[in-house]
């Protein structure tokens, strides 16, 4: 049986699924209360550091085609203990990150249907949701890519219906530099921590690059083109809801959709609270495909158990898609959009530092082996990333990253206790050893 693949456009088309969602529906009023008009200079700084990431991961993609992302990465760099690390966090980041966007999708969904916001139903909501979309990815990955094109593409016109007609509506003094009259004091690292949430997401297109199509071509190109294109969307979403609301922007639980009444009247709230519960029904629909790809790439290596690797008559991984929607369940009804949001994006940061990293060591130690798309300008963007987020990182609260990189801890006897089941049985000390291994031949299987 001939597996269904994804082709470049899809692949640019997941990646703007994977990003564009609950996060730049919900938080643009955060960042402006913690910032005022300064968060469209908040929104630059991300995507200068978004897109320098991206070009990091965009020349790693070009160096394997294996699933896993970040933990193939790390895990070819630096070991299998880093690697394993890596990847335990990737696949805890994501079963969280799919966790806030089933909250995000019932918080949004209560705005036009009250009902939703009692906990019983909310529950019930984030249960219906993210199981039907477990059930939809084990029956394949056409399906997958069929519903993915349709919603993306949905998305996206009430958000260019709304930058085109809200550019027309906006009022100059509202645009006038100044923090907001909520803020209790200006926080730029606050509001840059908040909102890189928003542009999270790129990195996982390349978790499933056994489902593209040459994802050695492909992928590079598209995370670069998916993050240009979400760069741009933020930024006009923010102008726009600035100009159109003021300070009212910070007072408002929806800002998209307020704005979107100011400028259209009913049908426009209508219109955009319909295209927000596309959206962020889009990005679930995003991480419960994307989400399982990482802890097969693992389960691969035998470093979880290799049952979370097998595959059903329909070509998909069928037990770590069980897997993933399960936990992913339990954990969305423990906690809150907000709370969870937060402890996602503090976690990303232990797959960001080791994946930049890795392209200082992979270049170094293969340089006759370069990517289809290296990152310009030498060491500059890699650098600047790992400068960057750190920085970032030290701007949330200590109980959050306790939170967020807690994970990493509770991996170490994971570790030792699958090395000793399984690697052990297939010489861990040889496969330990990636310094003399070519990139191609950890790369392929």
């Amino acid at each position: 049986m001939v597996r269904e693949k994804f082709g470049f456009w899809s692949i640019v088309l997941l990646g703007i699924n994977a990003i564009i969602g609950s996060g730049i529906f919900l938080l643009p009023n955060k960042a402006y209360a913690l910032s005022g008009s300064y968060s469209l200079l908040v929104i630059l700084f991300d995507a200068f550091l978004a897109i320098s990431l991206a070009l990091c991961f965009a020349e790693l993609s070009g160096l394997f085609t294996r699933n896993g992302g970040p933990y193939i990465y790390a895990k070819a760099a630096f070991g299998n203990f880093i690697g394993f690390e890596v990847g335990f966090m990737k696949a805890a980041i994501s079963i969280i990150a799919w966790a806030a966007m089933s909250n995000g999708f019932a918080t949004a969904l209560a705005a036009i249907y009250p009902e939703a916001g009692i906990p019983l139903v909310k529950n019930f909501i984030i249960v219906l949701l993210m199981g039907s979309l477990g059930l939809m990815n084990i029956f394949g990955v056409k399906l997958s890519k069929a519903v993915n094109n349709l919603v993306t593409v949905g998305k996206l016109l009430p958000l260019v219906l709304f930058i085109a007609a809200g550019l027309f509506c906006l009022q100059g003094n509202n645009l006038e530099w100044g923090t907001a009259a909520a803020a209790e004091e200006f926080s730029f690292g606050a509001a840059a921590l908040l909102i890189i949430y928003a542009f999270t997401g790129f990195e996982a297109i390349a978790e499933a690059a056994e489902d593209m199509e040459n994802p050695k071509k492909n992928l590079p190109r598209a995370i670069v083109m998916v993050m240009l294109v979400v760069s741009v969307f933020y930024f006009l979403i923010q102008t726009v809801s600035i100009g159109v609301l003021g300070a009212g922007l910070s007072e408002t639980k929806t800002p998209i959709a307020t704005a979107a009444a100011y400028i259209f009247g009913p049908v426009g709230l209508a219109l955009v609270t319909a295209g927000t519960l596309v959206s962020i029904g889009g990005i679930n629909m995003a991480s419960s495909f994307l989400t399982p790809r990482v802890i097969v790439a693992i389960a691969d290596d035998k470093m979880l158990p290799p049952v979370l690797s097998r595959y059903s008559r329909w070509g998909t991984p069928y037990v770590a898609i069980i897997f993933s929607t399960v936990v992913g369940i339990l954990i969305a009804l423990s906690g809150s959009f907000t709370t969870l949001a937060a402890i996602s994006v503090v976690s990303r940061f232990a797959q960001y530092l080791p994946s930049c990293l890795a392209v200082l060591v992979l270049r170094h130690r293969h340089p006759e082996a370069p990517s289809s798309l290296q990152a310009p300008f030498g060491p500059l963007f890699p650098v600047v990333s790992i400068a960057v987020s750190i920085w970032l990182l030290l701007q949330a609260d200590i109980d959050k990253i306790i939170f967020g990189l807690g994970g990493l801890v509770v991996g170490i006897p994971f570790y030792f206790l699958m090395k000793k089941q399984y690697l052990s049985k297939q010489g861990a000390n040889e496969q330990d050893n990636n310094e003399g291994v070519p990139v191609e031949s950890t790369a392929g299987r």
